[in-house]
């Protein structure tokens, strides 16, 4: 029965190398392979595996490495909810929730797991804050590697729709002109001093 429970999950969570990430295909981007969602889990723990190095971020990061590899499995679901999908944050987060409680229900520390996820939803812990910024911080950056790809044009006919939304034109009014920068300017004000000082970096 172990046995069965540890391929199953694998089997599930395996889903995942092939669902690509949605905001790259919301925004166009030209690329003959799009970042999964899979890939992006593992960017998010190399960069916790690298700050947590670089940084006295004072974080358990085995407890934060966890968080970043399980709160992406609702996707297997629900699929990758983009804020253009006109999802609530509640209904999104309840979603997650359900979906997450089928996708872990044969493990036997499914209870641990669920609670950990819990913990990064409220993003109060000092944990669950650094893994949310990671969570975030990878996106900005992966954006940015489209953007030096010359990958996506946010001001094409493609993707007038988006761009004409109130907060991207906001971005717009405030300079920005590449994809990262809109991902930026939309992070940016929820990121902790540690993850200012890399986006400022990239930014110089």
């Amino acid at each position: 029965m172990k046995e069965n429970n540890v391929l199953k999950f694998y089997y599930l969570a395996n889903t995942l190398k092939a669902k690509i990430r949605s905001g790259w295909k919301l925004w166009h981007v030209s690329k003959e392979r799009l970042e999964s969602v899979a890939e992006h889990i593992y960017g998010t723990c190399i960069l916790a595996i690298a700050i947590d190095s670089e940084y006295d971020a004072n974080i358990d990061l085995n407890k934060v490495l966890k968080m970043l590899v399980l709160h992406e499995l609702e996707e297997i679901i629900i699929g990758d909810i983009t804020p253009y999908d006109n999802v609530s944050k509640e209904d999104k987060l309840e979603r997650g929730k359900i979906a997450v409680s089928k996708v872990l229900d044969d493990l036997v520390k499914k209870e641990e797991y669920v609670l950990l996820l819990d913990e990064f939803n409220s993003c109060k812990t000092k944990e669950s804050r650094f893994a949310y910024q990671c969570d975030k911080l990878e996106a900005d950056l992966q954006a940015r590697l489209y953007d030096e790809e010359k990958s996506v044009d946010i001001f094409s006919s493609v993707n007038k729709d988006l761009i004409n939304t109130e907060w991207n034109q906001k971005a717009v009014l405030n300079g920005a002109k590449k994809l990262s920068d809109l991902f930026i300017a939309y992070d940016y004000n929820n990121y902790d001093e540690i993850f200012k000082k890399i986006i400022d970096d990239i930014n110089k």
